[in-house]
């Protein structure tokens, strides 16, 4: 072996150990070492990935869970209650316990109901329709119906109806995750408090037109009329831009405003039938008619 192979091998092997010991001492100096209940709270968290706490992903989620001191500002909407005591328990501190919420669509402008206008010829996508025109009808607050919402939800909670041309909500299924409130560019969903039964009452528009203008271009418009919120006896419902809304967290579900609104915007589902009041007729007097000639 000539000399020059052999001082090319132990120049290259010198170099390669200098780098080595350089490699380590810089690892060791930047090294970051990792809080190990990261990992425990990232096995407890359902692994959606879906954005719905806030953050990125679970990871980033259970990072932000240990930096912090408390979890009241924290919830996955996926878990739920549960989920949020077993970190709780990981980490030593005290779950903040919040009402499971559900998905909305606040707006009942069917086909029927809301006639089109004009037909719209570009991409089927709901944000770029909207950014270019206010839609196929009169109503330039109500659904586009292209589905963008539904294309966003992972959870298979979101199918459009291609009767009515609206989306439709599986309680069953929707987690809260708030991605359609995200996806609609008319900010058309609402995370409302899930009640019992799956019971709800809401608004179901979002024109701020008024009255006559609303109407004129959806049958079941709210026109501002402020009758729901007189009616209201828990302070639930508030007027502002000509439309009403019901605040979930006050509401008691009495069903009051929905018989007082004269367009039928309020929507209740899943009550018994009401029951429908009959009057009573009087009946005759055994004795009957005085017929005596009084002539």
């Amino acid at each position: 072996m000539s000399i020059t192979l052999i001082y090319t091998v132990v120049v290259l092997s010198a170099i390669g150990i200098v780098a080595a010991i350089i490699l380590y001492y810089v690892s060791q100096k930047f090294m970051v070492h990792e809080d190990p209940r990261i990992d425990q709270i990232e096995e407890a968290l359902p692994s959606a990935n879906c954005g719905g706490c806030g953050y990125a992903g679970c990871r980033a989620f259970a990072e932000a869970c240990v930096a912090e001191n408390e979890l009241s500002n924290l919830f996955c909407p996926v878990g739920g209650n549960d989920c949020m005591n077993d970190i709780a328990g990981i980490l030593g501190l005290e779950a903040v316990q919040k009402a499971p919420k559900v998905a909305v669509l606040r707006c009942n402008g069917t086909c029927d109901l809301r006639p089109k206008t004009n037909a719209f010829d570009g991409a089927k996508s709901c944000t770029a329709a909207s950014a270019l025109y206010s839609g196929e009808t009169g109503c330039a607050f109500g659904c586009l119906g292209y589905g963008d919402c539904v294309d966003v939800c992972d959870f298979d909670a979101l199918h459009m109806n291609p009767e009515t041309g609206l989306p439709e909500v599986d309680d069953e299924k929707c987690v809260a995750c708030g991605a359609c409130v995200d996806a609609c560019p008319k900010d058309l969903f609402e995370l409302r408090k899930k009640m019992p039964k799956d019971r709800k009452i809401y608004v179901a528009c979002r024109n701020e037109d008024k009255g006559a203008a609303a109407k004129k271009s959806c049958e079941v418009a709210c026109i501002g009329c402020s009758k729901c919120v007189k009616e209201c006896p828990f302070d639930a419902i508030t007027m502002e831009n000509n439309l009403a809304f019901i605040d979930s967290d006050k509401c008691k579900l009495c069903r009051k405003c929905v018989a007082v609104c004269p367009t039928g915007a309020i929507i209740e589902e899943n009550f018994p039938p009401r029951k429908i009041k009959t009057e009573k007729v009087a009946e005759p007097t055994s004795a009957g008619p005085d017929t005596t000639d009084k002539a």
